[in-house]
């Protein structure tokens, strides 16, 4: 994550730069990737090597991060007691807020975070963006069927229990853009499920696009998905891309929140 840090940092002069470059530096590490080095961390980071130095020094000496026998950084146990604090009341409708919000303020869209039931994917979030379209007959607690609209779709793609007791002869039509012949409906699950993201056009209200991700458990359960949802010629070339792009990373990373969540 290039950040152009010699430059003033956001937020007005209440902001402390310095804490800012820190908490940007101690974001690159992940359970992907635990350990840094100093020449890795200047190049992701965007800064100033000595900068990175610096700071990594300060970190070190408060205790937050660990020098591995190598020279390498890693972070060290305090980051892990906030963080298991922060999850201890934490549930999936908190942990994908932020998301959604980042979504809708970002492309003025509505974004929707809907999880499976034994009836259809049920909506139990959302949040209007600035241009946002109306959507009628979505809401939260919306009840809506598998084999249509971006939520729905991407869950049951990423889910055989749901495939084998929604997947069958007879589907209902709910637009003209609706797909309900088995086979092709099977085939067009396989290729979300390739992708990790499901588009929606048109195939639950006319007009109306959506791009989605799912959310998965630890043992790989479809436990939720987030999308992103609006007027459909908003959903096409590079602004399709930037959705796509973002509502993958969105439920990418609330997946490895979830996934740490503690277990009830």
């Amino acid at each position: 994550m290039a950040v152009p840090v010699e430059s003033e940092a956001p937020g007005g002069r209440d902001v402390v730069g310095a804490v800012l470059k820190a908490c940007m530096l101690l974001g690159q590490f992940s359970a992907d990737r635990p350990v840094w080095t100093l020449n890795d961390l200047t190049t992701a980071s965007g800064m100033n090597k000595t900068t990175v130095f610096r700071l990594m020094a300060t970190l070190v000496q408060a205790g937050w991060v660990n020098r591995t026998d190598e020279g390498a950084y890693r972070v060290a146990m305090p980051v892990f007691e906030i963080g298991s604090a922060a999850l201890a009341k934490l549930d999936i409708r908190s942990a994908a807020k932020p998301f959604m919000s980042d979504l809708a303020t970002t492309f003025g869209n509505t974004a929707y975070l809907m999880v499976p039931a034994e009836q259809g994917a049920v909506c139990i979030d959302l949040l209007e963006g600035r241009n946002s379209l109306v959507v009628a007959g979505i809401n939260v607690g919306s009840v809506m069927p598998y084999h249509a609209a971006a939520g729905p779709i991407v869950m049951l793609a990423h889910s055989k229990e749901l495939r084998d007791r929604w997947i069958k002869p007879g589907l209902p039509a709910i637009t003209e853009q609706t797909i309900t012949d088995v086979n092709l409906l099977v085939e067009h699950l396989d290729e979300i499920e390739d992708a990790g993201y499901s588009l929606s056009v048109s195939d639950y209200l006319p007009g109306v696009a959506a791009v989605a991700a799912p959310i998965l458990g630890s043992d790989g359960a479809v436990l939720a998905s987030i999308s992103v949802g609006g007027r459909a010629e908003e959903f096409e070339g590079a602004a399709l891309a930037a959705k796509i792009e973002k509502v993958c990373a969105a439920g990418a990373r609330i997946t490895r929140i979830v996934r740490a969540m503690p277990r009830a």
